[in-house]
């Protein structure tokens, strides 16, 4: 069974290729890190799944209707602004819009407030919180949809590294119940510890797809970021670090 089939799957903007041949899938149970330097087409790919934008080849998600994709797959983007003066409960209840009524009372809020941590948090206005927790507002408005797979852009770009690694976790717990994350990331060395898979984009095109060690490899990293890197096993996990470029 897969949650996300994408074959072939390309897209062109202003006459240009920005993503060509991207063919994947993604099963119960995943962490799927998307990694890939700047304007690697990592944003472009999970948009053009969802059929937010144009595409040739494939994506399972774009050809569903609105209302059955909204029950399938949740979307965290990479923006965070709330512009409305409107009560935490009431913007995470929206994610409950797919199935029904936006209640903040449906449980499915409380639930995800509290996997969040803002659960104390539920009655004030989500303009009035810092950044790091308006971000986690809108992760508790796309768990509050329940869906079998979230796909997320960047979700801990901004976070202090306590809420990097607490929503990383809470990925793991997903799977662990038998939903699936395709996470857009930079930080390799939490894509390395909290991801079972690997997929590194390049040019548009996926360069390699597979365990974390293989496609964090030192040929990948000095091809795709231009990196090296010091590596090591940890009671923790692997560590990565990059050090310095290479020429």
């Amino acid at each position: 069974m897969s949650l996300l089939a994408l074959e072939d799957l390309g897209v062109r903007r202003g006459g240009r290729e920005v993503l060509a041949g991207v063919s994947l899938r993604i099963g119960p149970g995943e962490v799927v890190g998307l990694i890939g330097p700047n304007g690697a087409g990592k944003t472009t790919l999970l948009r053009a799944a969802l059929g937010l934008l144009p595409h040739a080849g494939r994506s399972s998600l774009s050809r569903m209707a609105p209302r059955a994709r909204a029950r399938a797959a949740a979307f965290l983007p990479q923006g965070r602004e709330i512009a409305w003066p409107v009560s935490v409960e009431s913007l995470v209840a929206l994610g409950r819009a797919p199935h029904g009524a936006a209640d903040p009372a449906d449980p499915a809020v409380a639930r995800a407030l509290e996997r969040v941590g803002l659960w104390s948090f539920r009655h004030r206005r989500a303009t009035e919180l810092s950044g790091g927790e308006q971000a986690r507002v809108l992760l508790a408005r796309a768990l509050a949809q329940e869906v079998p797979l979230l796909l997320a852009d960047e979700p801990v770009a901004g976070l202090d590294p306590g809420g990097q690694i607490a929503t990383m976790a809470l990925f793991g717990e997903l799977a662990a119940e038998g939903r699936s994350v395709l996470v857009s990331i930079h930080d390799l060395g939490l894509a390395a510890r909290h991801c079972g898979r690997l997929v590194l984009l390049d040019g548009g095109r996926i360069l390699a797809d597979g365990a974390p060690g293989e496609v964090l490899g030192e040929a990948h990293l000095a091809r795709s970021f231009g990196i090296r890197a010091y590596r090591a096993e940890t009671p923790d996990g692997p560590v990565i670090q990059p050090v310095a470029t290479v020429g």
